[in-house]
């Protein structure tokens, strides 16, 4: 699995009209071409990528030739497709982050202990986007890395992160969120997803199996800054077979939580 979409979705407009003078819209264009680009569609011809941004050829034409001349796009043939160098500016954000030195160590210690994938995410809208990974040697049906999106509902990481939340914008959330089951575990109801949520919130954990995936348990807590907000989420997840989650609560529960509170304290003394 290497997304969790079915299809690359359209790009939102760039053209739609923003109030007052600081709205750059070539700028909004240019990032619209480059998030166009995704795991379903990794190389895109000049329609291609007109169709998906709302764009013009002529407009989408001017906006790749400026990010091939900058090294953003290479083209073979009619195909475009992102080079490595898009990941500077993925990366600008990460290293900007505190998170990013404080919490590898932890999690690399964590993994040594449960000889389990560990990672860490942020909520960004009705998604969680992996900012830290340390996997396993173990071969995992899900390939994820920094950068992957992941739906919040299905996730323990995104209810860790939902429950984080004032309950007005919570039930905004997930009203807006198409509740799909992804597989016959996946929870799609709203008033027992929030009731799940509710859970999450009161016992400081989550934990979530078979239902973003068959065979994957992942068990997640949250990382808080110095007013106690939830400002990313810690995991550690496994197959089933190998891990089924009541081992999983027993034997992991409490060296997540404490790698999860090790973090939080280290983030709260760095800033």
């Amino acid at each position: 699995m290497t997304s969790p979409d079915d299809a690359s979705p359209a790009v939102p407009p760039a053209d739609k009209p923003r109030p007052g003078d600081t709205y750059v819209q070539s700028f909004a264009r240019g990032l619209s071409v480059i998030r166009s680009f995704s795991a379903k569609a990794p190389q895109q011809t000049l329609s291609e990528v007109a169709q998906r941004t709302g764009l013009t050829r002529a407009g989408a034409r001017r906006i790749l030739l400026t990010l091939e001349g900058l090294g953003y796009v290479e083209s073979q043939g009619r195909q475009f497709r992102l080079t490595p160098k898009i990941l500077d500016l993925g990366f600008a954000y990460l290293s900007s982050l505190p998170l990013w030195n404080l919490a590898e160590p932890v999690m690399e210690a964590l993994v040594e202990q449960v000889k389990e994938s560990s990672s860490a995410a942020v909520l960004e809208g009705a998604d969680i986007v992996y900012v830290l990974r340390v996997p396993t040697h173990k071969i995992m049906s899900i390939n994820l890395g920094i950068g992957s999106r992941l739906p919040a509902y299905c996730t323990s990481m995104g209810r860790t992160l939902l429950a984080g939340l004032p309950p007005d914008e919570l039930d905004q959330r997930i009203d807006a969120m198409t509740l799909s089951a992804r597989t016959p575990h996946t929870e799609t109801d709203p008033q027992r997803l929030k009731g799940l949520i509710a859970q999450v919130r009161r016992q400081g954990w989550s934990l979530v199996s078979q239902e973003l995936e068959e065979g994957l348990v992942s068990m997640s807590a949250p990382i808080r800054d110095r007013s106690g907000r939830s400002i990313a989420a810690l995991n550690i997840s496994g197959q089933v077979n190998r891990t089924p989650p009541a081992h999983m609560l027993e034997a992991f529960l409490p060296k997540l939580l404490e790698a999860a509170d090790t973090i939080s304290r280290l983030l709260q003394m760095k800033t």
